[in-house]
């Protein structure tokens, strides 16, 4: 169950920076209100997960998913720009972590 709240709680911070990036700096209501609560959801159940899962590892799986689901939604959703180096940069995020899946077994 750790490992479900951790994979959600990434996604969560994919949502608030999302729409973080929406929220024009704090200046449009309704997104600023999602990345609020975005980051509320995330940070609970990222501390929920915490309790099972070893510091180092939960907080790496945290961050890169939401680091890699960041560029894919910039990608996908903003247009931002892909190269190959941005895209090996996004592999070795992913491999880092299953790595570090693998070494909290």
């Amino acid at each position: 169950m750790a490992w479900i709240m951790l994979l959600v709680a990434g996604l969560f911070e994919v949502v608030w920076a999302y729409s973080m990036k929406q929220s024009a700096g704090f200046t449009r209501l309704l997104p600023t209100l999602v990345t609020i609560v975005g980051m509320v959801i995330s940070f609970v159940l990222l501390s929920a997960a915490m309790r099972s899962i070893p510091l180092g590892t939960a907080y790496t799986i945290w961050t890169g998913i939401g680091a890699v689901g960041a560029f894919l939604v910039g990608v996908a959703v903003l247009g931002e720009q892909v190269n190959t180096m941005r895209v090996i940069a996004a592999v070795l995020i992913v491999s880092g972590l299953v790595l570090m899946k693998l070494s909290a077994e």
